[in-house]
């Protein structure tokens, strides 16, 4: 079974890694928060209601 691609505010992280703020249907925005997270740490607050966090590919 496959693993979400996108976090809530408040989901715990999957795993280790750098995660980035998109919109909520995949687009990219300007000025984007990122985080680095380790498994099982909390998805901070994102800029605004309207996106969500996603794992950063290298």
């Amino acid at each position: 079974m496959g693993e979400y691609s996108h976090f809530r505010f408040g989901q715990k992280a999957p795993k280790n890694g750098v995660f980035r703020e998109i919109g909520e249907t995949g687009s990219s925005v300007s000025d984007p928060k990122i985080v680095k997270l380790k498994a099982g740490e909390k998805f901070p607050q994102n800029s605004n209601h309207d996106r969500v966090w996603t794992h950063e590919k290298n």
